[in-house]
């Protein structure tokens, strides 16, 4: 089995950590580490992870001192001691096997880059169609346009050094411009339909259902037509979520 550097960005997370890290400790496939990359929370993300250290021997805790999505996902990259990546936001949820059938797929296809659906059977009822359509663009859009869901996405340090990595300069749809690049000079493709991740609705429900599926459909559309935004044409900062209840 390849190792893997998993990677978990968070920011104000100590409502959530806790349940990815213990997914990760019930993870069938073990020969990963995992990386925790803070961007200085005022919470107690950084001890509820660290407690974590006796059940994840292979994890770190890194306070890097600044915030940023990109940023955090490049110093992660920095720090892994292995070339399988595998990025995850603070509210992913994962089965058991989850990373044991998306290593198999992987190295079966001989992917570089892996985007992952995300699990429509789990989702909120009212979120089902919206989830489903999704993912359906997913399908379609990486054959000649990649797009991917950063929350939780597979690569490479060689890949994420040729391409020189996230663009930090880019605040929504940095994931979708990373996979667009890697493709270039990568094989990229979306894993399987029966591996997928659960996903926080907490976005949905603060932004908008309708909302957030306009925002990233306009979006998109801009950077099909226009390219990638650089200059923060539609602000959506990192963080600026409300705690929800779940």
């Amino acid at each position: 089995m390849k190792p893997v550097s998993i990677v978990i960005i968070t920011l104000n997370e100590q409502k959530r950590i806790s349940r990815l890290l213990s997914d990760l400790v019930v993870q069938n496939y073990r020969n990963f580490e995992v990386i925790v990359v803070d961007s200085a929370s005022d919470d107690l993300t950084v001890k509820i992870a660290k407690t974590y250290e006796p059940h994840l021997p292979s994890l770190r805790v890194h306070n890097m001192g600044a915030r940023g999505v990109s940023l955090g996902r490049n110093t992660g990259v920095k720090l892994a001691q292995h070339d399988r990546v595998l990025f995850l936001d603070a509210d992913t949820r994962l089965e058991p096997n989850f990373l044991a059938q998306a290593m198999k797929d992987i190295n079966q296809r001989q992917l570089d880059v892996a985007g992952v659906y995300r699990n429509v059977q789990k989702a909120p009822l009212k979120f089902k169609a919206g989830y489903g359509v999704f993912n359906a663009g997913l399908f379609l859009s990486q054959f000649f346009f990649p797009t991917a869901v950063g929350a939780c996405l597979f690569s490479t340090k060689t890949v994420h050094q040729k391409i020189g990595g996230f663009d930090e300069e880019i605040e929504l749809c940095e994931d979708c411009d990373y996979v667009k690049r890697a493709a270039k000079t990568s094989r990229y493709r979306m894993l399987s339909h029966y591996i997928a991740f659960e996903f926080d609705p907490r976005r949905l429900v603060q932004d908008g259902y309708l909302s957030t599926g306009a925002l990233y459909l306009r979006a998109n559309v801009r950077r099909l037509i226009l390219g990638e935004m650089h200059n923060q044409e539609i602000p959506y900062p990192f963080g600026h979520y409300r705690e929800q209840s779940r």
